[in-house]
């Protein structure tokens, strides 16, 4: 299958610059295509992921793909999606993220011959002024600019001259790739074809009209419900285990609701279309199984993080839900109940009623010892049965943690001063 058929089969193509041209430049040769992320931040989140799984499968599919670390950009800010001027960072901060980005990279694509890492601010800081303005500047219309609707959505409330650049910036960027390394294909968000085709546009007053330069967008993720992908009640889904533990992440990918499960799996996995048809299948005669969100939770976690980080949250779901958390390990403790309701309480043992109102989890002795005699007490993972019954660390904790479950969903992770 064309890698242009792939990516329409899965959904994943918003708009196309050449579709034509496109498949036909794809069949005749391996294509450097590029995507790029401004470094404003020291980790993707899921969000970000979808244009780079898209390099991704190009890059599967034999094609050389450049990933461009916009710490050059990212000293101006791209006004892409905001209603208000972005707060400008340091470069030693921008420089720091990017770092911490290529990382991340690094781990997704591996390194290896057919991928290339590079960062704009090579570049871009490299123009002086007047070459900015008399070699690019008088390349674009202010007409046409503003008809573009990253600018135009900005207008009423205010753009400065510095986020109004932006374009010329990412275009600059495309031209520079396009005669240093042949890229001839550009990636991203639907909300960067603008950007991207301003591009093309600059590449073919410079090289002539006929120069061979491509858009490609991916649509705007929205859920079944309406509503922006990528996001919980806790915030975003990292790709920094140290920001979303691989726990986390796995029971995020777990809990999808049916009516995204199979276009998730089409956007984030890179199971076959026999594979992912079999999966639907399942999920019209046997949701209650939840097979499609097993494998869609396997697949990425193991993309994302490792293996070994999938086997381990399998592990702890399997403790919280199934079995016994007596036997999870400190790190494994931490990822499951970090984020859960924590106390902290003094390192005094104790017994069970005492220790219960000392740390707040329950209101008076009376309720703690009607909980412990009603068997809704589990510390550790041990159901609690006398009143006698002296608090200790878990087990595995190194002494740092007591976990306390009243009832059968309430959690709460007592740190130990």
């Amino acid at each position: 299958m064309n890698i242009i058929d792939e990516l329409a089969w899965r959904g994943a193509v918003n708009q196309m610059s050449d579709e034509e041209g496109l498949r036909q430049l794809t069949e005749e040769k391996s294509v450097s295509l590029y995507c790029g992320v401004d470094p404003t931040g020291d980790s993707m989140h899921i969000g970000h992921l979808i244009p780079f799984m898209m390099l991704k499968r190009f890059q599967l599919a034999g094609h050389h793909p450049y990933i461009v670390l916009g710490v050059g950009t990212g000293a101006i800010g791209d006004p892409s999606g905001r209603k208000t001027e972005r707060q400008l960072q340091s470069l030693e901060k921008i420089q720091a993220n990017g770092e911490k980005l290529k990382a991340q990279f690094i781990h997704l694509f591996g390194e290896d011959s057919n991928i290339s890492i590079v960062n704009n601010y090579d570049w871009l800081s490299k123009i002086d002024l007047l070459g900015f303005l008399r070699d690019y500047g008088k390349l674009f219309s202010v007409n046409v600019m503003l008809s573009k609707e990253v600018v135009a959505s900005r207008l009423e409330a205010g753009i400065s001259f510095t986020e109004f650049t932006y374009q010329i910036l990412q275009s600059v960027d495309f031209d520079h790739l396009f005669t240093a390394n042949d890229v001839q294909l550009q990636i991203g968000g639907a909300d960067q074809w603008g950007n991207i085709t301003a591009g093309i546009d600059m590449i073919r007053r410079i090289h002539g009209p006929e120069a061979k330069a491509f858009a490609l967008t991916i649509p705007l993720m929205l859920k079944a419900d309406g509503t922006k992908f990528g996001k919980t009640a806790g915030g975003a889904i990292w790709l920094d285990p140290e920001k979303t533990s691989p726990f986390e992440f796995y029971q995020f990918w777990l809990n999808q609701d049916d009516a995204d499960v199979v276009k998730y799996l089409k956007y984030f996995t890179f199971l076959s279309k026999e594979e992912i048809d079999s999966l639907a299948a399942a999920v019209e005669k046997e949701p209650e199984k939840r097979l499609a969100q097993r494998r869609l939770a396997e697949e990425v976690t193991t993309f994302v993080h490792s293996a070994a980080a999938l086997k381990e949250a399998q592990h702890i779901t399997e403790a919280l839900y199934h079995g016994s958390i007596a036997d999870l390990s400190c790190g494994e403790l931490e990822q499951a109940f970090g984020k859960m309701p924590t106390v902290t309480v003094s390192a005094d043992e104790k017994n069970v009623v005492d220790w219960l109102v000392d740390s707040a989890i329950c209101k008076s002795k009376r309720q703690a010892r009607e909980d412990v005699q009603n068997g809704a007490i589990t510390i550790n993972g041990n159901k609690i049965t006398s009143l006698d019954e002296i608090v200790v660390p878990h087990k595995n904790s190194g002494g740092k943690f007591v976990i306390v479950r009243k009832g059968k969903k309430n959690y709460t992770l007592a740190r130990i001063e």
